[in-house]
């Protein structure tokens, strides 16, 4: 139960309201942008919610217990402050938002009436859809130690330890062709031998993408020029001469610690853990290991 400010209370209990919605939107990336469905500009806490009458929002629903309550916010592409290059870019993706019901006569009377973070954003051509999902879906996320046959940590952290700034996981060039959405030749990373990349990251240093950061599917040496394909296109169009820096990547196998790292002994996995049919299998009678008779007895 939401306790009201007494001044939007007693608002609330007269004989009209002036009330509107405002969506407040906290990016990763730290730019804060706010919304309303009232027909101007407000101003609270130092944040301008700008007039936006193309928004619009499903019904909130509220389920029982942890079970995850969604809604779906609907709006045309019409603001400055949302485009389809930033919304390409995953610039939204897990945005923090509030949304406020506030009068907008006085904007200190308000209350909050949902607060998450933005889960899919699917566009079309003139408007886009963004689904916002409550608090409790992050319970519904893995938390803690996860115990698996190859490698818990990232790349490069504190666990792994792996400093990937150094010459030998790190690496600098520019695009000598683009062959797709996906794919181009790169100049630069010669020296380094086939595979390194892979998995690895690019973090665009010029160009249209200058700024962004996307994971490499495969890397390959060839002749002049080595190969780079992405796991996902970049939102803006790739452009010969574009420059980059790329650091190593790991498939998170043993092998891979051991003979491009040498980092065995932080490797954060359990490659001898036994599978899913050692753990259901069960006592067989007349049955050895090496298929010869137990002479009636039960294997343990």
């Amino acid at each position: 139960m939401k306790t009201l400010d007494p001044g939007l209370a007693a608002h609330l209990g007269g004989g009209v309201t002036t009330l509107c919605h405002c969506w407040r939107v906290a990016r990763k990336d730290s730019t804060v942008l706010g919304f309303t469905d009232h027909d101007r500009d407000l101003l609270i806490d130092g944040v301008t919610y700008k007039a936006a009458t193309g928004f619009t929002a499903t019904a909130i629903e509220d389920q029982l217990g942890l079970a995850v309550s969604n809604l779906d916010v609907d709006g045309a592409l019409s603001s400055a402050a949302i485009t389809e290059d930033d919304l390409n870019a995953g610039l939204y993706d897990d945005a923090a938002v509030t949304i406020m019901r506030v009068n907008w006569q006085d904007v200190s009377q308000r209350v909050v009436l949902r607060s998450g973070f933005l889960g899919q954003v699917t566009r079309g051509e003139t408007s886009f859809s963004a689904e916002l999902r409550g608090l409790a879906a992050k319970l519904d996320q893995s938390a803690g130690r996860i115990f698996q046959r190859t490698c818990a940590w990232e790349l490069g952290d504190a666990r792994c330890r792996i400093d990937l700034g150094a010459p030998a996981h790190h690496g600098s060039g520019t695009i000598a062709s683009v062959i797709s959405n996906f794919d181009f030749t790169a100049s630069g990373i010669g020296s380094f031998a086939s595979g390194v990349f892979s998995r690895g990251k690019i973090t665009w240093s010029s160009g249209d993408n200058a700024g962004l950061e996307i994971e490499v599917k495969s890397h390959s040496q060839g002749s002049p020029n080595s190969r780079l394909s992405l796991f996902l296109p970049m939102p803006r169009p790739m452009q010969v001469g574009d420059a980059f820096t790329i650091t190593a990547g790991c498939d998170k196998t043993p092998a891979t610690c051991r003979d491009r790292f040498a980092n065995v002994v932080n490797f954060g996995g359990f490659p001898h853990m036994p599978g899913n049919d050692f753990a259901l299998s069960f006592a067989k009678q007349g049955d050895n290991n090496d298929g010869t008779s137990l002479g009636g007895g039960f294997r343990g």
